[in-house]
């Protein structure tokens, strides 16, 4: 892998060094990498529906990879990347690509993106072969599984808090914009819209669970099937009785942004929340100004802060002005994660090295971690992360649950919670402001 970075330039200027590389460049010394290289591998969906997201994925190692590189590797040994395509994410192609990684590289660790749909099939073979996982499925089933077998399953680690968090932190949102007076309901009515698929089920499900505690009355909750380019149908039944707040929890971004340029016909006075989907640029670049005053939210992306706004430069200056930086991240932040962990150990471990992946797994649950996307902190028991607000109060234990909102398509979004993260005020939407 021809790397552009080098030791000198990745120091001048770097806001990195004081999160992510000071305690790399603490195990590793004065270490250059000019070692056998450790191969790590990488499946992501680099073609089809996801493929906006997996190309990221894939771009967010090369980087984490030239960079660690250019402070030495893990204790000398350059870092070399794999990747295999896992297309569809349906179970048998993840299970297939992880596998071709093991079988045919060796690869210490794996460090994807999302595989929405692998569930445990993947994590077996990971358990199989005894090496390290970091994954960003986003499922509390990554949880509920490490905590059924954690001997079997100890280098399993999802780096980001589970999908529910979105559930319990969009309600909470909700009430701070009403006690700020920044929103105002016209009614207690909330429709939430979802596809089918255990994913933006729970979220959709966590949100109606709740909802009555914030008061608000759910309807309609509409499944639609996906991919999907005409919501006339669900549109006409949000018409016919105009909700508060709009709720879709589906992530597609193409989906979603037809969603708004069909609502955006005949709009009404309703906030439209989103989760994750329009953080990926083509959300917008389909969207247009009908993109303009969505609300969305993400539990994993880079802040808008000294260290998130260097990545988002570096990034861009390596893959391009329209690269999307804030997926790119999840590999990046879980390359660093593991390749400090694995240092501070004492080295990786290849597949059936036991004792030495055990070591490495020991490290990455004792750390705490701030990096471009705030602070990484794995759960005891089920080896995710913490979310803040949700799940802890305080900012320098938890991932920050990101609420952003899109107030000038041509731009990146602008972050307005949580504190003290947000950079932005939130504005009234402009189909509400009539």
């Amino acid at each position: 892998m021809d790397s552009q970075i080098n030791r000198r330039n990745f120091f001048k200027g770097s806001a990195l060094l004081a999160g992510s590389a000071g305690l790399l460049v603490g195990a590793n010394g004065t270490a250059y990498a000019s070692g056998e290289p450790i191969p790590i591998g990488q499946a992501a969906p680099l073609t089809d529906f996801a493929a906006a997201d997996g190309v990221e994925f894939r771009n967010g190692l090369i980087l984490a990879c030239e960079e660690i590189n250019a402070l030495g590797g893990v204790l000398g040994r350059p870092l070399e990347p794999y990747f295999e395509d896992t297309k569809q994410m349906g179970d048998a192609t993840n299970v297939q690509a992880v596998q071709r990684l093991i079988d045919r590289y060796a690869v210490h660790a794996v460090i994807n993106g999302y595989n929405l749909g692998s569930g445990s099939a993947v994590q077996d073979v990971i358990a199989d072969a005894g090496i390290i996982y970091m994954h960003n499925d986003t499922s509390r089933g990554h949880g509920a599984l490490v905590e059924s077998d954690p001997q079997r399953y100890f280098g399993s680690f999802q780096t980001d808090p589970a999908e529910i968090w979105y559930g319990t932190g969009l309600l909470k949102f909700l009430k701070s914009l009403e006690d700020d007076r920044s929103f105002s309901r016209p009614n207690n009515k909330m429709a939430i819209i979802l596809s089918a698929g255990t994913y933006a089920s729970n979220i959709a499900n966590t949100v109606r669970d709740g909802a009555a505690e914030f008061g608000w009355d759910v309807s309609p909750y509409e499944t639609v099937n996906v991919p999907i380019s005409e919501w006339g149908p669900t549109l006409a039944k949000i018409r016919q009785d105009p909700p508060a707040v709009i709720v879709v929890t589906h992530y597609f971004p193409a989906d979603l942004a037809q969603f708004m340029i069909q609502f955006m016909n005949n709009p009404t006075p309703s906030l439209v929340y989103m989760q994750y989907g329009p953080s990926v640029k083509s959300f917008r670049d389909i969207a247009g100004e009908a993109a303009n005053g969505v609300v969305f939210s993400t539990v994993i992306g880079a802040l808008q802060d000294e260290i998130g706004l260097e990545f988002e430069r570096h990034y861009k200056e390596r893959f391009g002005a329209d690269a999307g930086h804030n997926s790119g991240m999840q590999s990046y932040n879980g390359a660093w994660i593991w390749a400090t962990a694995a240092a501070l150990a004492g080295g990786s471990g290849e597949p059936g090295n036991d004792a030495q992946n055990r070591k490495v797994a020991d490290r990455i649950r004792s750390l705490i971690f701030r990096g471009v996307g705030g602070t990484t902190r794995f759960t005891p028991a089920g080896q995710d992360v913490y979310s803040y607000p949700g799940g802890v109060d305080d900012p320098s234990l938890g991932m920050p649950h990101q609420f952003l909102q899109i107030q000038d398509y041509t731009r990146e979004p602008d972050l307005i919670a949580p504190w003290p993260y947000g950079k932005a005020a939130f504005k009234l939407p402009p189909w509400m402001n009539g």
